[in-house]
């Protein structure tokens, strides 16, 4: 008969991505995650398989719940340049005020990392940065309907450099670039595309 888990597998999650997402992979070992959770080892390694496992489903768990949310309402919003803008708003005010403030994107962390030479984490890495340039793309695409943008821009390579922007943003944000710095260089960056 298979073990009974005597632990809540989603509230053990989010403190284990609650953990990794403020130290870091590297920084974090398994004492940590089990003095920070109360589930004891041998229940995380069945669970989880260990410390990597762990932070996979904690890098997957960050993904769906924090940063694919944000990408579906760019995607579906339809103003253009003034979606982008309240994206970046929103991820600059996320990253330095509040209950996260300072702790950069869990996923931006996880390129840093050793970790991100794993298979998973790297699809994973690979998966987030490919939903980020496509709902910049859409709201780009709308741009252009609209008639925001200069002509015979490559919004690929517009959407891809926005993309990298939100890193360096989540990258600065970890090192204590103020709001204010952060959205100059926002609007420094968009000011190319707009008309």
């Amino acid at each position: 008969m298979p073990d009974v888990k005597h632990f809540d597998p989603d509230q053990t999650l989010e403190r284990v991505l609650r953990l990794f997402w403020s130290r870091g992979e590297a920084a974090t070992n398994i004492g940590d995650i089990v003095r920070s959770t109360g589930v004891n080892r041998s229940s995380l390694y069945n669970a989880y398989g260990g410390k990597q496992g762990l932070y996979t489903a904690a890098l997957s768990r960050y993904l769906d719940r924090h940063s694919q949310p944000a990408f579906d309402r760019l995607a579906a919003d339809e103003r253009g340049i003034p979606a982008v803008y309240e994206f970046f708003d929103e991820l600059i005010r996320a990253r330095c005020v509040g209950e996260y403030a300072r702790w950069g994107c869990m996923v931006t962390n996880a390129h840093l990392e050793a970790a991100r030479t794993e298979p998973e984490i790297q699809h994973l890495l690979q998966e987030h940065h490919r939903r980020l340039s496509e709902a910049l793309r859409a709201a780009l695409d709308a741009a252009v309907r609209k008639g925001q943008t200069v002509s015979g821009i490559d919004l690929g390579s517009c959407a891809e450099q926005l993309a990298l922007l939100a890193y360096g943003v989540n990258l600065r944000s970890r090192g204590g670039a103020s709001q204010e710095e952060l959205r100059r260089a926002v609007h420094g960056a968009l000011l190319a595309f707009e008309l």
